[in-house]
């Protein structure tokens, strides 16, 4: 007669089971983003999605209630090493040039993504989506886009405290600007990659933006 499982036997096939859970919804998430990226919200199914990770439709509602849960997820997701990474405070613990330090933290997330193309694809498709007020999405963007100007600003207001940036520097218009920059970068080098550096662009303009705010007039 075999034995019972043990306490040590039975936390290491929990743990292997929480791993093959972990491993499946990972699978599932990096699925969405490819089916949002090329179909949109609307027009993505949860059937097609499932049967692309190799599992029922069932199985995938087993981690996701539904796919407006899915949508959330895969967002959520997306965001955890962006606007989180720049902004946290323990970033730049001693931050001497924050509108510098910012641009460059910028114009660093701007080469992660150029390793991403799908999340970006997916992240200009939404967004088009989302203009729609009725969009499950809508919602999230208004906030993503507040939330991450409201923080660009107060890093340039910081900049013009410290006597970095000119006194003069209109912080808000300034940071709708970046963001707009960065977005409308992406969105063309999303379209046609061999079409344009969206790197060199992109580092091009902050460098030019910040001699013309900074008080040395001093470049990326």
């Amino acid at each position: 007669m075999s034995q019972s499982q043990g306490p040590k036997s039975q936390k290491t096939a929990a743990r292997g089971t929480y791993a093959v859970g972990d491993e499946r919804r990972a699978r599932i998430l990096d699925t969405a983003v490819e089916h949002f990226a090329q179909w949109g919200f609307h027009a993505s199914s949860l059937a097609r999605i499932a049967k692309d990770v190799g599992i029922t439709q069932g199985g995938l509602l087993h981690h996701f209630r539904s796919k407006e849960d899915l949508l959330f997820s895969v967002l959520e997701r997306s965001e955890e090493h962006d606007v989180e990474q720049i902004f946290r405070t323990e970033t730049h613990p001693t931050e001497t040039h924050p509108a510098r330090e910012l641009c460059a933290a910028v114009l660093a997330l701007a080469e992660v993504n150029t390793r991403r193309p799908g999340l970006v694809k997916m992240f200009n498709v939404l967004v088009g989506e989302s203009g729609n007020p009725g969009h499950p999405a809508h919602a999230y963007f208004t906030a993503r886009y507040d939330r991450v100007i409201d923080q660009t600003t107060e890093a340039l207001r910081r900049a013009v405290a410290g006597g970095e940036l000119k006194a003069d520097t209109d912080c808000r218009a300034v940071a709708q600007e970046m963001i707009a920059v960065m977005d409308g970068l992406q969105i063309q080098w999303a379209l046609n990659p061999r079409a344009i550096d969206m790197i060199g662009s992109f580092r091009g303009y902050l460098d030019r933006l910040l001699r013309s705010i900074t008080v040395e007039e001093a470049g990326l």
